[in-house]
């Protein structure tokens, strides 16, 4: 399996619309990607740090699940501009990505 893991930080002044990022663009990147061989999406909402007491590193934490590394670099090339577009509906942080297979 091979996967794109898109990280939001959390930082003194980050802001993310739960509702907009659980409610429209997920569903976009569920109708965009699907097609295009998106086999699962796993969604981590950072609720604490490390430590007890402190902050989360991250927002939200998503996986993108592919079968093969074709399939997920063919599905970003094909919508990765109108889905990064859409990004600043919901948050002002730049995400962090990274491609990752399963070993």
């Amino acid at each position: 399996m091979f996967s794109v893991t898109v990280l939001y930080p959390n930082t003194a002044n980050s802001q993310f619309d739960m509702d907009y990022y659980l409610n429209k663009h997920t569903p976009l990147v569920h109708e965009r990607l699907r097609p295009m061989g998106l086999t699962g999406v796993d969604l981590k909402e950072g609720i604490a740090g490390g430590a007890p007491g402190t902050p989360q590193a991250y927002t939200m934490i998503t996986q993108l699940n592919f079968d093969s590394m074709e399939e997920l670099q063919n599905a970003l090339a094909t919508h990765g501009p109108e889905l990064i577009g859409d990004i600043p509906n919901f948050t002002n942080v730049q995400p962090q990505m990274q491609i990752s297979q399963s070993v």
